[in-house]
């Protein structure tokens, strides 16, 4: 996408609040497509929670609550969703979430207990933010069994050429000095079909989650070849561990 930001000294954090709030009430003619990649991701949720029992999810950055209401129709699921943009939670009351399902919060600073919730989940989000693997962190922390995540693979996005060349720099530890010069020191982009975002791959973010979630399961959430990394433009994860499957069965709080 081409770089737009208005300006170099802009606090990203605050630019993006405020593309969101001036662009909220397009926001899901504009950013939510029925058979777009996070419509994929977000099935494959549902079967997961339907399948392992998942009690209780938190969706962290919901947006106007698209995955809160896709997974409403799913029965007994206790849902939370955080949201910092008043004018997006605004859309998502109206859409019918109350605002006891969609509530203003921080992706870096959650303000729940250690494993509240059996799933947290995101879409869409952590590209939006600098500091993701924190944000990351604190969704493994409040949950308890597992984290779903769908998101982009910056190494599998480009043509060919463009691919090997963004893997070839991170192999050589070299993407990420290279991504601040090409943003001019900035570190982000800015579009107007996006508002800031970083140059972010999920699988960047595997340390952190494997700290407390071991067991992996990926795929590609658009059509990609067989090696995800090189080639999947979007990705979805599932992680949890032995341990948390069987958690199930033992007696717990709710969130």
């Amino acid at each position: 996408m081409a770089d737009q930001s208005p300006s170099l000294n802009a606090e990203p954090r605050l630019l993006q609040a405020d593309y969101y709030a001036r662009t909220a009430a397009d926001y899901d003619a504009v950013q939510v497509a029925e058979a777009d990649e996070h419509a994929v991701a977000l099935g494959w949720l549902a079967a997961l929670i339907e399948q392992r029992k998942i009690e209780s999810v938190l969706d962290v950055g919901s947006g106007t609550g698209r995955a809160l209401r896709y997974l409403k129709r799913l029965p007994a699921v206790a849902l939370r969703g955080i949201e910092p943009v008043a004018a997006l939670r605004e859309v998502g009351y109206r859409h019918g979430l109350s605002a006891a399902e969609l509530t203003d919060g921080d992706a870096l600073a959650l303000g729940f207990a250690d494993d509240s919730f059996d799933v947290v989940c995101a879409f869409g989000v952590l590209h939006h933010i600098k500091d993701h693997r924190r944000a990351v962190a604190e969704m493994c922390r409040v949950a308890r069994r597992g984290v779903f995540i769908s998101d982009a693979n910056n190494f599998g996005q480009g043509n060919l050429g463009s691919r090997i060349a963004k893997q070839a720099l991170r192999a050589a530890g070299l993407w990420r000095a290279f991504d601040k010069l090409r943003t001019k020191g900035k570190g982000y982009h800015y579009s107007e079909g996006d508002g800031v975002f970083y140059s972010f791959s999920l699988m960047d973010d595997v340390p952190v989650i494997r700290a407390k979630f071991p067991d992996m399961y990926w795929m590609s959430t658009r059509p990609s070849g067989p090696n995800l990394y090189r080639s999947a433009q979007t990705l979805g994860l599932f992680a949890s561990s032995a341990a948390s499957v069987s958690s199930r069965l033992q007696p717990r709080d709710g969130p």
